[in-house]
């Protein structure tokens, strides 16, 4: 279920000129090895949108307790469900796949220049193979 429905963006909100959309696909098999959202980093502008494409199916996304700006939407996708979320909120958000994050499947969107809750998302504790795709992730932070 999504935390909050002004995250999801209708199409009327994803067509502002001077948003910008980012496709991120859910892979079984891509850049990183097995169980891949492609790609795992994103930066984005305060009204830009990230259209998530489950390329194959089985995946979802949802945000990691802890990995999000103070008073940001929770998002929990319908897996297999192509969805389309609008980031308002500047800050730094850590997201898994349900279903693989044991595996590994994360992403990391950064949001504008506000790096507040940086240290809090990265003292968030993950399985071991979340933890090592993080930790390249999180040194794409400007």
């Amino acid at each position: 279920m999504l935390g909050a429905a002004c995250l999801l963006a209708s199409a009327g909100v994803v067509g502002q000129a001077q948003a910008a959309e980012v496709v991120v696909k859910t892979l079984n098999s891509g850049p990183g090895g097995a169980m891949v959202f492609d790609p795992a980093f994103v930066t984005l502008a305060p009204g830009d949108t990230i259209k998530l494409v489950p390329t194959d199916k089985g995946h979802n996304i949802e945000t990691i307790k802890g990995m999000a700006p103070e008073g940001a939407p929770v998002v929990k996708t319908v897996v297999g469900k192509e969805e389309t979320l609008t980031f308002d909120k500047p800050g730094i958000y850590g997201f898994k796949c349900s279903p693989h994050y044991l595996m590994g499947m994360v992403a990391l969107v950064v949001v504008g220049g506000d790096r507040s809750n940086l240290e809090a998302a990265k003292a968030v504790q993950h399985g071991k193979l979340a933890q090592k795709r993080f930790d390249p992730l999180f040194a794409q932070v400007p």
